[in-house]
Parts: structure tokens; sequence; C-alpha cells
């Protein structure tokens, strides 16, 4: 068995950035941008009043009197020039005259027709500056785009955007035992649960998930459902990892075109992951139980789809916190267990379920966290300093 840390830089190196293709901004929501893109213009690209209120060409004194001249609003600028003694009608957002040096806000003036006088002087100018925001050629870095990052690009002038393409992946269930949702298993099977979990986190992540039909526990059933995967970026394989007699993916996998990077991992839930190629392309065997086969593709399976698509950190992100209960030693394997999150002083705390089974998937929905125990970490207590990853 190898190391957690040993199996992801391992599964890592499996990974190759994908190409870049062009995408409307409008469906860039969580892609990864795959080259740094230049704002196209200032913003705002011209002087602009912050306030509603009235452009003058002078910080006003209490008292000061003003004619109105005329009137600019959003979209519609106003053509004419200030003069001492004059004042313009400005509402937020409209270009600021070049001869105006503030904006008073409504509020603190007094208008009789065309004259305004101002009630309280001094302040902020309420004047945005050109290129306040962003300049002309400032750059958006390679990200996951979220919400906000679509408005800045949008506010770029950017209609379309390069981004890294969709990581697609081949989701294969197998094992006689397994039934799909909706079908009446016999006394001896079960439904069969975990692809969809896991189709989940892939488009979570960014990519497009296919799941292929259950493969039975023979070699000839294992070879018509791989017959079906074609042109994927990473095959997942779930179920039959492990040494028994029925593990279709270890005993022969490597007959049918599979080649191992590492076989074992000294973690729990997830000992029997298998990592390695598929007809040149990424492929992780994952457990068969829920639980493992969630954990070890939130700790291999998301990371390599992080670092196809440009991310240049893609490994899962430990926090740290508290432990909320007292707990005994941890074994010979890294344990990754199923924890409560709590609000805490300083840091979150950190309490793990009393139940660990890998195959209770009501204690994994509802888990916060996996609380990290390292492999031969001793007895802890209640509010000692741990490390977690969040679900």
């Amino acid at each position: 068995m190898i190391p957690v840390a040993e199996a992801l830089d391992r599964v890592l190196a499996l990974a190759t950035p994908l190409p870049v293709e062009t995408v409307p901004l409008a469906q860039a929501m969580g892609r990864w941008l795959a080259e740094p893109v230049a704002a196209r213009l200032d913003q705002p690209p011209f002087a602009a009043s912050a306030m509603d209120g009235y452009a003058l060409p002078e910080a006003p004194a209490s008292g000061a009197r003003y004619r109105v001249i005329g009137e600019a609003g959003a979209g519609h600028g106003f053509a004419g020039t200030l003069t001492a003694g004059e004042a313009l009608r400005i509402f937020t957002g409209a270009p600021v005259p070049a001869d105006a040096r503030h904006v008073v806000i409504q509020e603190n003036v007094t208008r009789a027709g065309d004259v305004i006088t101002v009630t309280e002087g001094g302040g902020q100018d309420n004047i945005r500056p050109r290129g306040d925001d962003f300049r002309a050629g400032d750059l958006v870095t390679p990200r996951c785009l979220g919400a906000h990052d679509l408005a800045l690009l949008a506010a770029m002038n950017h209609a379309t955007l390069p981004l890294r393409r969709r990581p697609v992946v081949a989701l294969l269930a197998t094992g006689d035992e397994l039934v799909m949702p909706g079908e009446s298993p016999r006394a001896d099977q079960i439904i069969a649960s975990n692809a969809f979990a896991l189709r989940g986190l892939v488009e979570a992540a960014g990519g497009i998930a296919r799941l292929l039909p259950i493969a039975r526990d023979s070699e000839a059933s294992l070879r018509a459902a791989l017959d079906l995967v074609g042109e994927v970026d990473v095959l997942v394989t779930i179920g039959g990892a492990s040494v028994g007699d029925h593990d279709v993916i270890a005993r022969l996998g490597e007959g049918l075109g599979m080649s191992r990077a590492f076989y074992k991992i000294a973690m729990r839930p997830g000992k029997p992951l298998i990592a390695g190629t598929f007809q040149g392309r990424p492929m992780l065997g994952l457990p068969g139980n829920p639980v493992s086969a969630v954990v070890c593709a939130h700790l291999f399976l998301l990371p390599l789809l992080r670092a196809m698509q440009g991310d240049p950190a893609p490994a899962p992100r430990l926090r740290h916190g508290v432990l909320g209960c007292d707990t005994g030693p941890a074994g010979p394997r890294a344990h990754y267990m199923r924890a409560r999150l709590d609000e805490g002083a300083g840091a979150p705390v950190v309490t793990p379920f009393a139940r660990q089974d890998s195959a209770l998937l009501s204690v994994l929905c509802a888990a916060d966290a996996l609380l990290l125990r390292p492999a031969g970490d001793g007895a802890r207590r209640a509010g000692d300093n741990v490390e977690f990853l969040p679900l």
C-alpha cells in the first residue's frame, strides 16, 4: 500500500491539459478560463456620476447658488459646457462633463425653478473617474469562472472566451448484485447508487458524465461494457477493484487494455483503489462501497479533473479546525472520517460520527466534512487541532 500523498501524485501525473475551445460568455459558468483575457476598454469608460444630484464646476460652499442649464442621465450625456455659476442636473451613471469638478447630491440642495441653493457644502466629489474599476489591458488570469467573473468579463466587452474543454467521464458500475433505481431487485441484489453520486460530483467539477450499462462479473460482460466507452477523457469503474474471485476489474482489467499506475492505498475507507490508464486515457477503479467510492472521488477524481482543466493547485484543500469529541487511535492507515461541522470560537468544530462503516449512505449525507486522522495518529481529545476536508 502507498500513502495517500504518493497516490495523488501518481494520479495527477496522468492528467493532460484539455484542449482550448471558444465558448459564449453565457455558457461559461463553472468553466476554466484557459488563458489570460484583457479588458477591451476602461470601466467606467468616462467620468461618471456616483449619485443623483447636480454637477458643478467646483466644490460648493453652503449657501452657494447655481443656475441649472441642462440635464444628463445614464446613456444620455450632456454636450454643452459648464461655466461659473452654472449647474447640470445629473443622475447616477451619467457622464460628467469635462469641466465639472463636483456632484452635489440632491438631498443637499433646494431648487426653485432653474436655481438651486446648496444647503450643505463640501464633502466627497461623487465622481467615479474613468478607469476607476479597471483599465483597458487589465487581465483576468486563468481560473474557474464564477458568477462575479462573468460580470467582470462582460464589462470588459468579451462575448466569447477561451475555455478548457469540459472533461468527459465514463462511469461504469460492475457487479452481479446491482440493479438500476426503479427496477425490482432479487432478494440477493441491491440498487446501484454510487454512479449517481459520482455523476453529480463530476458535473459540479465542470465535467460531463456518461453512465454506462452495469457490467456483470464476467469477462464477456466487462468487455462489452468497455466497448461502449467511446471517446472520453477519463474512465471510472465502480466496484470490482478488490481481491475477491468476482472482482472483475482487478482480475481482468489488464487483459482488457487497462494499465495500472498503482493498486491499494494506505487509507480508509478506500484502500482497494486502482489508478492507471485505459487505452491511453486516465482510469480510476473505485471501490464498490458507497462511502469508499465517494471519498476516493473527492481525494483523487476531482483533483484529476481540476488538473485537466488547468487548475495549478488541484489537490484537495484541507482546512484547520478543532476536534469536537474524544477519539481513539487512527490505526496504520489514514482515516477520513465522516464528520459534522459546527461554528467554534476561533475555528470550526469537527465532530466525527460514531458510525463510520463505508456502506452507510445516511451518515455520508449527514456529513459536512471528512476529518483526517493521519496514519499512526494516537488517541485525541476534544479541543485538539485537526485537519478536515469540507464536503
